[in-house]
């Protein structure tokens, strides 16, 4: 097996490189005066088992394309099975058509990816868990749940005394498994209304137990407005401290300073995607899905 680490997540690379107990290799990238790309590997990959690790970050549409030559690199150079470890999958969101007129643009990605040699892919918490069923070859989605659950009971709350939240009726079936985790804690739900348009999000009501600790857990954070709205929701309903917890931290626009002076007294997201400095702010804890990957790897 042959590792091929993200050049946009190195320090994800060299964590999962350490698990499995492998070396990582690095795809040499060229970047041409006119903007077009070259991507290389040097090493001998012919006839070898590769992993390789892409996630897409921003910029997305330079992430996809360069999984894409990726993969075309290793199996033109005789590679004998590509696996993509792709934590951050791009454009999960746009997984059907929302109004007429418009296309389905994530399965236009999953085809490309298919198309120059994909043999298998991994993904961390798409979006919808029907991503999963949209590729035609074999396809693994593994959960931060147990990422979450842990960073949960290492802060030794006494039982009974915290609500899990989903800020997005489409998290039910993730609150349930953490709340199990960690000891069937109380759950509740948050309606929300999106403007298909705008895309803003209104909160709408609060169902469920509400303590006056609650973890609000969610698949990503984007613009930060969805969480902020929940938060806002929470404390209407007496909550006192509130966690945010999500896999993806995309951190769009003005997310971090948002998330910072909100009412939230921390939030978590994992490695899946990289967080520039510019990014960082004094309420984030990035937590590793290093061993995550790793366990779903070799099983």
């Amino acid at each position: 097996m042959i590792f091929v680490g993200d050049l946009a997540n190195s320090d994800l690379s060299n964590k999962l490189a350490e698990k499995l107990g492998v070396k990582v290799i690095f795809p040499d990238k060229h970047i041409f005066p006119d903007g077009e790309m070259r991507m290389r590997i040097i090493e001998e990959v012919a006839g070898e088992e590769i992993i390789l690790l892409k996630t897409h970050a921003d910029p997305i549409d330079s992430s996809i394309l360069e999984t894409l030559f990726l993969i075309d690199v290793l199996k033109r150079n005789g590679a004998e099975a590509v696996t993509a470890i792709i934590p951050y999958l791009g454009y999960q969101r746009a997984d059907h058509m929302f109004r007429t007129g418009e296309g389905v643009p994530l399965e236009v990605v999953i085809s490309g990816l298919e198309a120059v040699g994909l043999s298998k892919v991994i993904l961390v918490d798409p979006h919808s868990i029907r991503i999963p069923e949209l590729f035609h070859v074999p396809a693994v989605d593994l959960s931060a749940a147990e990422v979450f659950a842990e960073k949960i009971k290492s802060m030794d709350l006494p039982q009974g005394s915290f609500s899990v939240v989903t800020p997005d009726m489409g998290g039910i079936r993730r609150i349930k498994i953490i709340s199990e985790m960690v000891g069937g804690a109380p759950y509740a739900t948050i309606e929300k209304n999106r403007d298909l348009e705008t895309g803003n999000v209104e909160a709408a009501k609060v169902e469920g137990e509400i303590k006056e600790t609650c973890f609000i857990v969610d698949d990503m954070i984007s613009s930060g407005g969805t969480i902020v709205k929940a938060v806002d929701a929470l404390k209407a309903q007496g909550a006192k401290t509130i966690y945010v917890m999500a896999t993806h931290g995309v951190l769009s626009e003005n997310a971090p300073k948002l998330l910072q002076e909100s009412g939230a007294e921390k939030i978590f997201v994992t490695d899946s995607l990289p967080v520039s400095s510019e990014k960082k702010f004094d309420k984030l804890e990035i937590l590793s899905i290093a061993d995550l990957i790793a366990k779903g790897i070799k099983s």
